[in-house]
């Protein structure tokens, strides 16, 4: 039943303004509108964020969401451009190299924004 509906990430911010200023000026994110307290982001494929004032931003271990690119070492040069940086991993099941980790028919890479939330990228490759 809710497939049948798009379905939006929620990305918490202690700060807006810093979440802002990290998504819009180094991700290079432009909002789409200003509402209830938060910032709503669209992407390709109708797919959106909504960044919202939380206290409990960069609680979680686990990533927040996603972006479905096509060349992750591409993007990740160009983020690192901007000033991302990137999380390095050495455990088992999951060891990056220069930041990506190469999986079967996936490639991936991770960084925390301003608020310490975990994001990816993450290219199919097969």
């Amino acid at each position: 039943m809710l497939q049948d509906y798009p379905m939006h990430a929620y990305i918490p911010a202690k700060d807006l303004e810093r979440a802002r200023r990290f998504y819009e000026g180094k991700i290079g994110l432009k909002p789409k509108d200003v509402a209830a307290g938060g910032v709503y982001y669209e992407f390709a494929g109708g797919t959106a964020c909504f960044l919202y004032p939380s206290a409990h931003a960069g609680t979680s271990k686990a990533s927040q969401a996603f972006w479905d690119v096509d060349d992750v070492e591409r993007v990740v040069r160009e983020l690192e451009k901007r000033g991302v940086q990137f999380e390095d991993y050495d455990m088992p099941g999951l060891k990056t190299v220069n930041h990506i980790l190469e999986d079967g028919d996936a490639k991936a890479a991770w960084f925390k924004d301003s608020e310490g939330n975990i994001m990816a990228l993450v290219q199919v490759t097969g």
